[in-house]
């Protein structure tokens, strides 16, 4: 009698849990659809494009309320892992200015990659799992061996696209804690270098016109695409040479 008394509120639990999960899914896509709906055609970089003069008016009698409002909507893009995080970051590199832009940006997107870790870990765990089994496991075995410097790697050179990453890393142990730094930390070159870009594009018409090109010309890509791996790659070559010279070191002393 008590053990089916107990499996029934362990049922209803289960069945409570599972219906929250529903309402939370239901909530957020009728919010992201409805924001979608309402402000989509309005946040394009056509439509900003018109209203050019009236931006930077309101940006310098409300400054505080723009930043808000800019790191919301970045948060809302990446945490939902919707299109446009690139051309977006130079859009407020060029209109929020280097020092503004690269600090809002910077927080702004690993506060969103945090809001999918958490999304994928106590949300929709089963279905990314199935739909990234592959990636869960490399993931899981590389955090056993490298710890955090896994992360840090792929945040670096991110050879793998960030919501998978994000997503991905909510099957893992990781904390989130540790998740937010050490994103935060990987991210920062990345960053830096579009909001640079941005705060340098002559344009907002020619943003608007070319997106990234914009920006980027050819070699200029290539350039910062080597420097990327190369800052990638050091790292990986510094854990080398450590884990090459502490056994001698040892053995030395020994």
């Amino acid at each position: 009698m008590d053990k089916s008394s107990e499996t029934n509120r362990t049922d209803g639990a289960k069945s409570s849990f599972s219906g929250t999960k529903i309402l939370v899914l239901v909530s957020l896509v009728a919010v992201v659809s409805v924001s979608y709906w309402q402000l989509g055609s309005r946040l394009s970089l056509e439509s900003i494009t018109d209203q050019n003069r009236l931006l930077q008016q309101y940006k310098q009698q409300h400054p505080l309320f723009v930043y808000a409002i800019a790191t919301l909507i970045y948060v809302m893009v990446t945490g939902l892992s919707l299109p446009g995080a690139a051309v977006m970051t130079l859009f407020y590199g060029w209109y929020l200015g280097l020092v503004p832009g690269f600090l809002i940006v910077s927080f702004a997107s690993t506060a969103g990659a945090s809001l999918a870790f958490l999304v994928s870990r106590y949300l929709f765990r089963d279905a990314i799992r199935n739909q990234f089994a592959a990636h869960a496991d490399r993931f899981h075995e590389s955090l056993e061996k490298e710890g955090p410097f896994f992360l840090f790697t792929l945040r670096l050179v991110p050879a793998i696209p960030f919501f998978v990453i994000n997503a991905v890393m909510g099957l893992t142990p990781i904390k989130l804690k540790t998740f937010w730094w050490v994103s935060q930390l990987g991210m920062l070159p990345g960053t830096l270098v579009y909001i640079y870009a941005g705060s340098s594009v002559p344009s907002l018409e020619a943003l608007a016109e070319n997106g990234i090109y914009a920006a980027f010309s050819a070699s200029q890509m290539a350039r910062i695409l080597a420097a990327l791996v190369l800052l990638g790659i050091f790292p990986l070559f510094a854990r080398y040479l450590l884990a090459r010279l502490l056994p001698k070191k040892t053995k030395g002393q020994e």
